[in-house]
C-alpha cells in the first residue's frame, strides 16, 4: 500500500505544483506530472531529513510533496528548451 499511496500523493503534488508554478515549458501529461509530484516528495523528504524536520523513517506529507514539487519544477524550467516558436 505504501508504493500507491506514493503514487497517488505525487500525482495530487504534481497537479498542484504545475496549477501554482505555470509555464509553456513545463512537462506535461498524466504520467510525468505523477513522476513530477513523487521527484518533489523524494525531494521534500530528503531535504527535510537533512535540516532535522524528518526522522530517519519519515517521509514528507503532501504539504512537502507539493513545495519539493515546485523545486523540480523551478530546476526544470531553467534547463527546459524554450519553445521559441510565435503563438
Amino acid at each position: 500500500m505504501g508504493i500507491l499511496w506514493t503514487i497517488i500523493i505525487g500525482f495530487v503534488a504534481g497537479v498542484i505544483a504545475k496549477f501554482i508554478h505555470p509555464g509553456p515549458n513545463e512537462p506535461q501529461g498524466f504520467i510525468v506530472t505523477t513522476l513530477l509530484g513523487i521527484a518533489g516528495a523524494f525531494v521534500a523528504t530528503y531535504l527535510g531529513q537533512k535540516l532535522g524536520w524528518y526522522q530517519a523513517n519519515e517521509g514528507a506529507g503532501l504539504i512537502g510533496a507539493v513545495v519539493g514539487a515546485l523545486v523540480v519544477l523551478v530546476i526544470w524550467g531553467m534547463f527546459a528548451p524554450r519553445d521559441t516558436r510565435p503563438v
